[in-house]
């Protein structure tokens, strides 16, 4: 599967856009992880510029090649997961290249607001879970704050077979993207 491949693929699910809101659809699992990843305008600055970049998710290690940067409604995003970026330090041990099961999204909203900067993408055909996930900076009243949050269910057999274990894979990797926000903020 390539970037190109991907204009003409549908949505996996039928709630498009329900992570900019607080409800989890019926049928689906729901994640949400904030942390606290600063202070300040700078702090807050950089860690948008880092998430609306796509950096990071690549510091997060997970390869990811877009049509748009900055994200807008309807950029489609590709990336692959690999049993080293699953396994986390083997990955370095093992690189597989463009081995792996592709994660294509599309980007189906944004916010550019003075305190509030971030996206969410929904799952497209061929890959493994159904859903969406939004990732949002803010600068609060007691710091900058990095917010990931999703639904989803399987939409594959190995992650039907995976049960629970994709779940914890999911809040490993929301702990990743908000530690390499944090990295990324503070340098």
């Amino acid at each position: 599967m390539t970037l190109d491949e991907l204009a003409g693929l549908e949505f996996t699910y039928d709630v498009v856009g329900a992570t900019r809101y607080d409800g989890t659809p019926d049928g689906y699992h729901r994640l949400e992880h904030r942390e606290r990843i600063g202070d300040g305008a700078e702090v807050f600055t950089r860690a948008a510029e880092a998430l609306m970049t796509w950096r990071m998710h690549r510091a997060a290690g997970l390869p990811v090649t877009a049509t748009d940067t900055p994200p807008q409604v309807g950029t489609n995003s590709l990336a692959r997961l690999t049993p080293g970026i699953l396994i986390g330090r083997l990955r370095t041990l093992a690189p597989l290249g463009r081995i792996g099961v592709p994660v294509p999204c599309r980007v189906v909203w944004t916010v550019d607001e003075p305190d509030r900067v971030g996206f969410a993408y929904g799952t497209l055909r061929g890959h493994p879970e159904a859903g969406e996930e939004s990732f949002v900076v803010s600068r609060d009243a007691d710091g900058v704050h990095a917010t990931v949050r999703a639904y989803s269910r399987p939409a594959s057999w190995y992650t039907r077979l995976a049960g629970p274990m994709t779940r914890t894979a999911q809040r490993y990797a929301a702990r990743r993207y908000t530690a390499a926000l944090r990295r990324l903020a503070n340098a």
